[in-house]
């Protein structure tokens, strides 16, 4: 299976149903009174981290994901039905960034945490429920609001407990393979591995999750190479396994690689130094350098079992010191009120999502509907406030997307 850790989404509430223009027909009534139904809701869509998911191939062919839209209301009251909800499933470790301007908005890190992506619209209200006083028969109702739609750039940060840094072919992927079920690929040239690999082990008491991350090249903090996109995928692991390369075909000395590699990582992310760490000697039985620190050999299986004690042991300690990674998720507030301000061409633009959706919803083709939305307005205070800014007869006012005139004491 391909490993996708970067995804572009586009996301799409259901639009809200139209509410109903109908009045009731009945014998010996002549002049049934209004009975439009409203609308039904557009349904939202929600991103949800699911573990049984594991990478973001899904999006990489297929970025467009929508919610059902809502129904029309129909005579005789009858509601429309609600659109239902989307629900799209992402890995574990998922972080959710605005595809405009980067803001982090969700993080989900567990199995079952959700976020809302996209709303999905209003429902239009029927006819039936404009009806007054001083409006016995309404002729209008309003239109299904449309659903949120929005552009999101999705990452993957693998969840693992420790996490094998190296260089290209410093014999990560084999030392994987020989202590778990992973079975990356393996050979003998740079970058065999252009993805993350996890495989659980479970040695003695321990168990844990190893993931074995593509090689580093100098410069990766930098973004050499596909640094970026490897180095994030450290970032969760509570333990970083360093491996030198004791058989360096470029001839580099165990202490320079890891050097260069430390390097990296405070380039990219300072705090990663203060993780707990262990570093190890690869290709014992072959080694053309001296090494003094621990060292293996995942081909021969030698001193696996020392490795494998020392790193389920700085797991559990890790694990026990280090609080559980939240969810993060940004909850938008609900917006309140307006404001007024000039655009740059000298037309007046009201803002606000509530006198907004009221002209967005509003039949404009009708005139009773357009008298409803300016008494809206006007008891919303829209009025007052373009007279207070300076408006005059005959300016334009922009809401939404549509433009009216402005007369003054309507």
């Amino acid at each position: 299976m391909t490993f996708v850790d970067e995804a572009q989404l586009n996301v799409k509430g259901g639009d809200g149903g139209a509410g109903c223009v109908a009045f009731r027909r009945e014998a010996h009534v002549p002049k049934g009174g209004p009975d439009g139904g409203d609308g039904g809701q557009g349904g939202d869509v929600w991103l949800q981290a699911d573990r049984n998911v594991a990478s973001l191939l899904a999006f990489r062919d297929h970025p467009h994901r929508k919610a059902k839209s809502g129904t029309h209301g129909s005579g005789n009251k009858r509601h429309g039905a609600g659109g239902d909800d989307l629900a799209v499933a992402v890995p574990e470790g998922t972080t959710i960034r605005s595809h405009d301007t980067g803001e982090l908005l969700a993080d989900l890190v567990h199995h079952g945490d959700r976020w809302l992506a996209a709303a999905g619209g209003r429902g239009g209200r029927g006819n039936a429920r404009f009806l007054s006083n001083a409006r016995r028969a309404p002729s209008f109702a309003e239109q299904g609001e449309y659903g949120e739609e929005r552009w999101l750039r999705l990452e993957l940060r693998l969840m693992a407990d420790a996490a094998l840094v190296g260089f290209p072919n410093a014999g990560k992927s084999t030392l994987i393979s020989a202590v778990s079920a992973a079975k990356p690929k393996v050979a003998d040239y740079p970058f065999t591995t252009l993805e993350p690999h996890l495989g659980v082990v479970r040695f003695r008491d321990h168990e844990f999750v190893l993931a074995d991350i593509p090689g580093l090249i100098e410069g990766a903090a930098e973004g050499r190479g596909l640094g970026h996109r490897f180095l994030r995928h450290v970032e969760r692991a509570r333990v970083l396994v360093v491996l030198l390369d004791l058989a360096s075909v470029e001839g580099r000395a165990p202490e320079d690689q890891e050097r260069i590699l430390l390097d990296e990582l405070r380039r990219y992310r300072p705090e990663l130094l203060d993780r707990p760490r262990l570093v190890v000697g690869t290709k014992a039985d072959v080694a053309q350098m001296p090494y003094e620190g621990v060292q293996i050999s995942a081909v021969a299986h030698q001193g696996l079992d020392e490795l494998l004690g020392r790193l389920g042991t700085l797991v559990e300690e890790a694990r026990a010191q280090a609080p559980e990674h939240e969810p993060f998720v940004v909850h938008r507030p609900v917006e309140e009120g307006f404001a007024v301000a000039r655009d740059p061409d000298g037309a007046w633009r009201v803002t606000g999502r509530a006198a907004q959706r009221v002209v967005a919803m509003a039949d404009l083709t009708n005139e009773e509907a357009i008298a409803y939305v300016q008494d809206r307005l006007r008891r919303m205070g829209v009025e007052k406030a373009l007279s207070r800014a300076g408006a005059r007869e005959g300016d334009t006012v922009r809401i939404g997307p549509v433009e009216l005139e402005y007369v003054e004491g309507l």
